[in-house]
């Protein structure tokens, strides 16, 4: 008898495990998409300044600014492959191509005497269309020198992984003067429509997130996500969430002839109160942290930074990280997924080892 009572006892055991599993299984697939957590990349797209470069920056250019710049990343693919769900692009208007081919960088190693690593030898900056780098003549290599090159590469990726998780990508329009460099075009609202043209060249509306979609029958978007909230996750897998990082200006220009965001493919980082409000970038989760916790409990997303200008990295620093986490920002965007290559550190970002998204609790 007693055998026979602890078989039953095992039993009902495994039964109850077996319906726990189930009951978090179906608890994670009926979240709503603002319950995921995901850690992601910064400037996603670079690779490093070569090294003779770097050095002219860090002696005789500005120090301060060049050790900003001392991190790279691997191609998104690998990022992606690592479980990487955030990812940021940064974009530059070149309606007729050409503009940003020969950056002076180059010149500047040759003049040092040094040979300059292989640059666009396909002559990809020479078509029109977006170009993605970080910063004109200075930080510009890219695993993608086209924005389109990139997104048909994300493509590629998600059509092998048909099931991910949502991915959130950044997109920032760069037309920043920086003394000594060449002057980029202005992203007027023309170069702006280019984004989305560019995105929806690449993407069906199915592997999108848009406003549209998230808007529902609301009148507004902001409207949308404080009543009835996000899509559930089980409905958005296998898709890409844009947001244009911008401030008020750009993003108004963005706006124009599309109020609360109608029929355009990006987020924008608008103030709550706004109809297009919905994504926030808050980026510092020290300073602002009960202010992105008040966001996130009233039904918004938002992104915020685990790390800046290497500073953390270089003294091991995990204040900010437990801040991003604690804050209950959706979205935490680093350089370090793994340890500096360019300077000592053990600062590595993650939930736990190899660990990038988790759902809130």
């Amino acid at each position: 008898m007693n055998i026979l009572r602890a078989r039953i006892v095992l039993i009902f055991s495994l039964i109850s495990l077996g319906i726990s599993a189930q009951t978090k299984v179906k608890e994670s697939i009926s979240k709503k998409l603002n319950a995921l957590q995901v850690i992601g990349s910064h400037n996603s797209y670079k690779i490093a300044i070569e090294k003779p470069l770097w050095n002219y920056l860090n002696s005789i250019v500005d120090p301060k600014k060049a050790k900003a710049l001392q991190y790279g990343h691997v191609s998104l693919e690998d990022q992606l492959n690592l479980g990487l769900r955030n990812l940021e692009l940064d974009v530059f208007y070149d309606p007729l191509g050409g503009y940003f081919s020969n950056p002076k960088g180059l010149e500047i190693v040759r003049n040092m005497g040094k040979e300059a690593l292989v640059f666009d030898k396909e002559k990809k900056l020479e078509q029109p269309g977006l170009k993605m780098f970080h910063v004109q003549d200075i930080d510009f290599r890219s695993h993608y020198l086209l924005f389109k090159e990139g997104l048909e590469a994300l493509k590629k990726w998600s059509m092998s992984h048909p099931n991910h998780s949502p991915i959130f990508i950044l997109i920032n329009a760069k037309d920043q003067k920086v003394a000594g460099t060449r002057d980029p075009f202005p992203f007027t609202a023309k170069a702006l429509d280019c984004i989305d043209v560019e995105i929806k060249q690449v993407f069906s509306e199915e592997k999108l997130i848009t406003p549209d979609l998230v808007r529902g029958k609301f009148k507004t978007l902001e409207e949308a996500i404080l009543s009835k909230g996000w899509p559930k996750l089980k409905e958005v897998k296998g898709r890409f969430l844009f947001v244009l990082d911008e401030k008020e200006a750009k993003i108004n220009r963005y706006l124009e002839g599309h109020k609360s965001l109608q029929n355009r493919v990006l987020f924008v980082n608008s103030k709550e109160g706004n109809p297009e409000a919905a994504f926030r970038i808050v980026n510092n989760p020290i300073k602002d942290f009960d202010y992105i916790k008040a966001l996130v409990s009233k039904g918004y997303m938002v992104r915020t930074r685990a790390d800046a200008d290497t500073k953390e990295a270089r003294i091991n620093s995990y204040t900010r990280l437990e801040k991003a986490k604690a804050s209950g920002a959706q979205v935490i965007s680093t350089d370090y997924y793994r340890p500096s290559e360019f300077f000592p550190s053990s600062y590595e970002v993650n939930f736990i080892k190899g660990s990038f998204e988790r759902i809130k609790k």
